[in-house]
């Protein structure tokens, strides 16, 4: 499959301080790409990296094979991004902000201007917003007038930092589906975020950085694959316990893990042996136990002595909830 996005050995120095740390990313057209990672984890600085907004210290960068920032002029007229909060002409509005934006580089025919702006606005639910500037937005409205900025040009690949920044619950769902189905029209997403919920309904690959390092990258659908245990609910815990005869692994309240076997079969077991059964699935790590076991505390902490336990409470929600060992390739920090 073609790699649309390659870094290698990728650094980022500030002083001292060493944001980005040896990335090696690997994005393949067709992907939704999550990546995840927690605040200061070095996401951004990723991000600006890939358009070059920032220079690497060290490492490379290609976008669609060619080297950056070397190549910006012919790569970025085919990439669409949003990078943190959207900047706009607040005295301005919507659309003759985005008129400007359209104007001031290579890529946007003036003839087809009026309506490509037309097209994204209602792409992005601010057809209505009539001629109100900017300045009179919410934080919601900015956030999709830069989304809109970043589909102007009908992108190949868009690049999005935390694109639902601002956004209530159903903006949120309208910007999922809006990127689902660019994607299915053919454009690579390349999703910085870090709610992972979200992530989770959408991305078809992952990458998580930690510190600066990317600690794992992997399709979504092999994280979260079933793990060969079967999760059982029943208000009788112990009597699953005694009939599974050594195959149970932990219990929560009613929800009882079970090793081994087909589902089917253990409540074949249970029902015969008289044990009530309200539900049977298959266990799945969560998109959030994968990652807590794959990353460590989150950077913005301010604490002294900790112990370890506390330092790393999700470690014991992570084994509650299934996960397993993940093979991430470069080891945290």
């Amino acid at each position: 499959m073609t790699t649309v996005i390659a870094t290698h050995g990728l650094a980022k120095r500030f002083g001292r301080v060493r944001a980005v740390d040896g990335v090696d990313l690997d994005v393949r057209a067709g992907d939704i790409y999550g990546f995840l990672g927690a605040n200061g984890s070095g996401k951004t600085t990723t991000v600006r990296m890939l358009l070059g907004l920032v220079l690497a210290t060290s490492g490379e960068v290609e976008v669609f094979g060619e080297r950056m920032p070397r190549a910006a002029r012919q790569v970025l007229p085919r990439v669409g991004a949003l990078i943190e909060g959207p900047a706009a002409y607040g005295h301005l509005s919507g659309r003759e902000n985005l008129a400007l934006l359209d104007a001031s580089g290579p890529g946007g025919g003036r003839r087809t201007r009026r309506r490509r702006i037309d097209e994204v606005l209602e792409q992005v639910g601010l057809a209505g917003v009539g001629r109100r500037p900017v300045k009179a937005y919410s934080l919601g409205m900015r956030q999709r007038l830069g989304l809109a900025g970043a589909l102007l040009r009908r992108p190949e690949l868009l690049i999005l930092d935390e694109p639902t920044n601002g956004l209530d619950p159903q903006g949120i769902a309208e910007v999922r589906e809006l990127l689902t189905e660019l994607n299915r029209s053919g454009t690579t997403v390349f999703l910085s975020s870090h709610l992972l919920a979200e992530v989770e309904q959408m991305a078809t690959r992952v990458g998580v950085l930690d510190r600066g390092r990317l600690v794992l990258q992997e399709q979504l659908a092999v994280l979260t694959a079933p793990t060969g245990s079967t999760v059982v609910t029943s208000p009788d815990p112990a009597g699953v316990r005694s009939t599974m005869n050594g195959r149970v692994s932990s219990v929560d309240g009613e929800r009882v893990i079970v090793s081994g076997g087909d589902p089917a079969e253990i409540n074949a077991q249970l029902v015969g042996a008289g044990v009530p059964v309200t539900g049977l699935a298959l266990e799945r790590p969560t998109l959030e136990a994968v990652v807590f076991a794959a990353a460590g505390a989150s950077t913005d902490r301010a604490e002294t002595k900790v112990s370890e336990h506390r330092r790393r409470p999700w470690r014991r929600g992570a084994e509650r909830a299934g996960s397993r060992p993940i093979n991430a390739g470069d080891e945290g920090e």
